[in-house]
């Protein structure tokens, strides 16, 4: 494998830009993450850092010394294919994950134009693996086990809908210094998900008894020469039930992240010797609890779970571990713009790190914390100066019905009122959480106000937010869009918003609000902005219609069959739209676009179409061409084309 030298020439050719009102050029919004994956190696002597180092280049990684930051990096690529992920597996070997273009057109709904691969490299040897499971996912790095893991994929026949709804997976343990593999268990619908401990063991498993209709857990806790049966919940049920771990001193407790018949998930014991519910370990009245955070040193404490996590204005964790506690507590402490701070890899020993900031005044920045000495290794975005981007404000409004919106309101420089977008995020039934949103931050330094509603169907806010979107219909252009349009009013009303100068952006979910907004009779926008757009409901959900069961099918269903569809309304368009379609996106094809293109041409709607080549509908296949013809759209249209005027 040849070391390649490749100078970061973001880094060395920018012309730094002083404290002015002028935007940033948008090529610097276009780069994809400089720096990324930041880990330490187990013995603390050496950390990696996947790097981009050219605008149109592709990921490798650079392996430095921690001792010696200055010196010569160690340095992989694996051209043809692209590096998107890397792990450490033990003080020599790094695990990666690559992937592939391998064909030109989408085969169908969901099935994209990538391969994924695994393969290693050992730094010490300067030897390079590549392991031909294709589709393998990485499950366990065993800290138990030298240069091994445990990787899982679907297996062939997985047409079946009920393999694809419940996506049972066959797991191997693989040897990264041999490419020997050893067969852990074959997936089957009735116990088809399994993890794993730090040791390789399997602990926990969930299948489903197609003939009751009812999703099971298994363990191997309390005896761990079988399996046993120890929760059912019916196929229908809303609630959550997700175990997301185990008590290792007392392992017959596990932490289970439910409901529990309350409307606010929280984080409980369950008993796996009397099987039921023990004591409540932490519950909220305004958000669902959405996690646990396990032990940082995750090569001698991989298993433990030290704290349970939420989010609202900012990720939050309640420690269980009062070293863990304070130990962050003292990073926030000195980590310049401190927001979400974690530390993200740790050397056995514990004394060596790596630690990862992010937050509305930092994209994402990587630090390493070695010999008492905290160093700043690199940012996500070195060209962003933090004076320059914008502050976020977690925010409440009531909707016309009364029924209050969280949201998240990014405030350009300047005084109000601005002009403002509202930008609905995906799904739509996921949980938003604004760290660093580089669309609004983009938005914002050019001068517009962003709104990033929750609006109902919005996850992590309790089971009522969550269902009221489809629960007695789909409200898919009704309730759903009145919660949008209702926090742009409510910016109007405060000051902070031109009525006269408002407009909706959005992508996928948010690309279908953006064309329902376009057709209201209502209208308080000047344009839409639609990204990724579902413009048919039905040529939407029969893609996957006959793969649904259960709450799963209650919920999409109900969302798609009754809500508003775009293309029913192209009559009733009343603003101009601008359009944006990856050519080869998976999940909504390009068909939407296709549709309702030829429907806006035969009524002579305003609207202009921005294809972006070779451009699936996740944000990792957007590359600097994709996002810099998309920026330059998206800010061309608003100056120029959006209502008489221009935004």
């Amino acid at each position: 494998m040849k070391k390649l030298f490749i100078s970061l020439i973001m880094l060395v050719s920018v012309q730094v830009i002083g404290k002015t009102a002028e935007p940033y050029p948008l090529e610097y919004w276009a780069l994809r993450n400089v720096i990324s994956n930041v880990e330490i190696s187990p013995d603390g002597k050496h950390v990696a850092l996947m790097k981009i180092p050219t605008k149109d280049g592709d990921p490798i990684i650079e392996v430095y010394p921690t001792s010696n930051l200055n010196e010569e990096p160690y340095r992989v690529n694996s051209d043809p294919m692209e590096i998107t992920q890397f792990f450490w597996v033990s003080n020599d070997v790094i695990g990666m994950r690559l992937r592939q273009k391998v064909r030109d057109r989408i085969e169908g709904f969901n099935q994209g134009v990538y391969e994924y691969l695994l393969a290693s490299v050992d730094i010490r040897r300067n030897k390079m693996q590549k392991y031909d499971q294709l589709g393998a996912e990485m499950e366990n790095v065993l800290p138990g086990k030298k240069n091994r893991i445990i990787f899982s994929y679907l297996p062939g026949g997985g047409d079946s809908r009920l393999n694809r709804a419940f996506r049972p997976r066959t797991y191997y343990e693989l040897n990264l210094k041999t490419g020997a593999k050893k067969l852990l268990m074959r997936g089957k619908l009735d116990m088809g998900q399994v993890e794993f401990d730090a040791n390789g063991k399997p602990w926990l498993a969930r299948g489903f008894d197609i003939g009751k209709g009812e999703l099971i857990w298994y363990e191997r806790l309390t005896n761990q020469s079988k399996w046993t049966e120890f929760y059912r919940q019916d196929e229908d049920s809303f609630e959550t039930f997700r175990v997301e771990g185990f008590d290792v001193d007392k392992p017959h407790l596990l932490f289970v992240n439910a409901h529990n018949g309350h409307d606010k998930a929280g984080l409980w014991e369950y008993d796996l010797k009397v099987g039921a519910y023990g004591e409540l370990i932490y519950r909220r009245e305004d958000v669902d609890v959405s996690g646990t955070r396990y032990h940082t040193n995750s090569w001698e404490q991989a298993d433990r779970v030290t704290g349970v996590v939420y989010a609202a204005d900012n990720v939050k964790v309640e420690y269980f571990d009062e070293v863990e506690m304070a130990t962050q507590r003292q990073l926030e402490q000195v980590v310049p713009n401190a927001h979400y701070v974690r530390i993200n890899s740790r050397s056995r020993d514990g004394s060596s790190m790596t630690i990862y900031n992010v937050g509305p005044r930092d994209p994402g920045t990587y630090y390493l914390l070695h010999g008492g000495r905290l160093t700043k290794l690199g940012s996500r975005q070195p060209l962003l100066e933090a004076e320059k981007l914008a502050d976020v404000r977690y925010i409440k409004y009531k909707a016309r019905d009364g029924r209050t919106i969280p949201a998240y309101l990014t405030v350009p420089k300047g005084k109000p009122p601005f002009p403002a977008i509202v930008m609905p995020h995906g799904g739509p039934f996921v949980s938003e959480l604004a760290l660093y949103d580089e669309w609004a931050q983009m938005l914002a330094n050019n001068g517009y106000l962003v709104l990033q509603p929750q609006y109902r169907g919005s996850r992590g806010l309790g089971l009522d937010h969550y269902q009221s979107a489809f629960i007695d219909g789909g409200q898919g252009g009704k309730k759903m869009q009145d919660d949008k349009d209702d926090g742009m009013l409510y910016l109007v009303e405060q000051g902070w918003a031109d009525p006269d100068r408002l407009a909706i952006f959005g992508w996928s979910y948010g690309g279908y609000a953006a064309l329902v907004a376009a057709s209201r009779d209502e209208q308080i926008y000047q344009c839409a902005i639609a990204g990724a757009a579902v413009s048919d409901n039905q040529m939407q959900v029969n893609y996957y219609r006959t793969r649904l069961r259960g709450a799963s099918k209650i919920e999409q269903l109900s969302m798609w069959d009754d809500s508003l569809s775009p293309i029913e309304a192209v009559e009733d368009v009343n603003i101009p739209i601008l359009l944006v379609h990856g050519d080869v996106d998976q999940r909504v094809p390009p068909e939407h676009a296709e549709k309702y293109r030829k429907a806006l041409m035969e009524l002579n709607k305003p609207f202009e179409y921005v294809e972006l080549d070779g451009a699936d509908h996740f944000s990792n296949t957007l590359f600097y061409h994709h996002q810099k013809t998309l920026y330059e759209s998206m800010i061309g249209y608003l100056a120029e084309d959006c209502g008489p005027d221009g935004l």
